[in-house]
């Protein structure tokens, strides 16, 4: 009998980087900050909802966009929120997570040989996704230094060629938590001004921005809005990162293409699900707090090792902390979060993998969305180094 050869279409992908320290994490009973998730529960008012939307019958399909009062709510959200107002039957459909929108729109978009702009470091997912299409990953490297990470708009024209499908962005940013603002995107528009090329923005964190600041959606930005599919999660909203529920807004042309995709790589969605997150909506209080809530813990993980020998990058927003490690350990940096799994019992995740290619700049990353015991445990050693 003759073993067929089978043909990777992602050759260089392997186990992530996540996969890859939870388990070391869960090996060494290591306190997890690594993985971007939290280890407090949700509010048992929305899982009583999606308990009466089971109860209430609504467990078949639902239709293929997304449960219809679901979809009214994110776009009332949206238009109150940022100021744009999107049809929600034709420009509005609910995704089985971020993730999932995020590849549905490259595959929608991007056709074999064009280039796709992606600002590094960049979340895990984006590369594979323009793989699968056919395109080539066209990286432009973030600036950092003491006052954190930039885009280098610069750098991002120069990066432009003929080829030039799309740009992808994500704000608030994973890993770094920087934050863009509104001259940044007034420089991202002046760069496809007059051209076709499309954005994906990332904006699942778009309810964790701090110190006062705002969340500048691409949604707020006309001339951005009518060439960008705008992604968001309830999964990091809502403390349901296991639900994987999220939604894409596009204009009506471009949704079109997204849906002939989506259709045939998930079809629809968690229906009990939709109905009791969009029962939940009604009132906007989850979210509108969740700046507060996640400040607070960020400022109590901040304050635990302002006396250690780490540097404390800024973070502007997510839920995640960079932190150079130059004054305790020379590792590069996927050895020091390994060692610092292994013997200070904390898991961290190295920025060096958010990178196509390997990219040391002695960053680790921390996730504080933790209840504030799991922090002051895992602070007790990481202060101490």
């Amino acid at each position: 009998m003759t073993t067929p050869v089978l043909r990777s279409r992602l050759p260089h992908v392997g186990t992530t980087i996540f996969t890859e320290m939870s388990q070391l994490a869960a090996e060494q009973g290591a306190v997890n900050l690594g993985q971007g998730f939290p280890d407090f529960a949700c509010d048992p008012k929305l899982i009583g909802l999606v308990d009466e939307a089971m109860r209430a019958g609504h467990n078949q399909y639902p239709v293929m966009t997304g449960v219809p009062a679901l979809r009214a709510a994110i776009a009332a959200k949206i238009a109150a929120l940022y100021g744009r107002s999107y049809d929600a039957n034709s420009e509005i459909t609910v995704t089985s997570g971020a993730s999932q929108a995020i590849q549905t729109a490259i595959l929608s978009s991007v056709h074999p040989g064009d280039e796709v702009i992606v600002i590094e470091p960049a979340y895990d997912c984006y590369a594979p996704a323009i793989a699968l299409s056919g395109g080539v990953v066209a990286p432009v490297a973030m600036r950092v230094g003491s006052e954190g990470y930039s885009v280098p708009w610069d750098a991002v024209a120069a990066a432009v060629t003929p080829r030039t499908r799309m740009i992808v962005v994500n704000s608030p940013h994973n890993p770094t938590g920087s934050i863009l603002r509104a001259a940044d995107l007034d420089a991202l528009a002046a760069i496809v001004e007059g051209t076709d090329i499309l954005i994906l923005s990332d904006e699942v964190y778009e309810h964790m921005v701090f110190d006062g600041q705002r969340h500048e959606s691409l949604s707020r930005h006309p001339r951005l809005a009518e060439r960008a599919f705008v992604i968001s999660s309830f999964g990091k909203t809502y403390h349901v990162t296991g639900w994987k529920v999220g939604y894409v807004a596009a204009p009506a042309a471009m949704m079109v293409e997204f849906r002939k995709v989506h259709q045939y790589n998930v079809f629809t969605v968690n229906t009990p699900m939709q109905h009791g997150i969009a029962a939940y909506m009604a009132d906007p209080a989850p979210y509108l707090g969740l700046p507060a809530f996640y400040q607070a813990k960020r400022d109590l993980f901040r304050a635990g090792l302002a006396g250690s020998r780490f540097e404390l990058l800024p973070a502007d927003g997510t839920y995640f902390q960079c932190v150079r490690y130059g004054a305790i350990s020379d590792l590069p940096e996927a050895q020091f979060a390994k060692w610092l799994t292994r013997e200070a019992k904390v898991a961290a995740i190295p920025v060096s993998a958010f990178y196509g290619q390997p990219t040391e700049s002695g960053v680790v990353r921390f996730c504080f969305a933790k209840k504030d015991e799991t922090l002051h445990k895992a602070l007790e050693t990481l202060s101490q180094l």
